[in-house]
């Protein structure tokens, strides 16, 4: 006699076949709804993480850029890159502990 409930017949074995098939459908889904875009959102720890990364990367090329600069306009050999990326590297952690602050 057959029952009225879902899932598998307990007397059967178990199909290998089948269960690669659901996770082949579930994998095919999650790539269309990224695709699609609408796949999970990014949590904010993601958000954090890569602002942060930004304030480093961004005060640290953004420095040495323009001490670069200052070196070629003014003449000063290296020192205006050097300073440039300090300051610019300051300013990045600077930046990051702001954010850490805010509530």
């Amino acid at each position: 006699m057959v029952d009225e409930q879902p899932g598998a017949d307990p007397l059967l074995p178990p199909d290998a076949r089948l269960d690669r098939l659901e996770e082949r459908v579930a994998e095919a889904r999650r790539k269309e709804e990224t695709r699609a875009g609408k796949g999970p959102p990014a949590d904010t720890n993601e958000q954090t993480g890569q602002r942060v990364l930004s304030y480093l990367l961004g005060g640290l090329l953004g420095g040495a850029l323009l001490g670069w600069l200052f070196d070629g306009w003014f003449g000063t050999g290296h020192v205006g890159l050097v300073v440039g990326v300090v300051l610019g590297t300051i300013g990045g952690f600077w930046s990051i502990i702001r954010l850490s602050l805010r509530k």
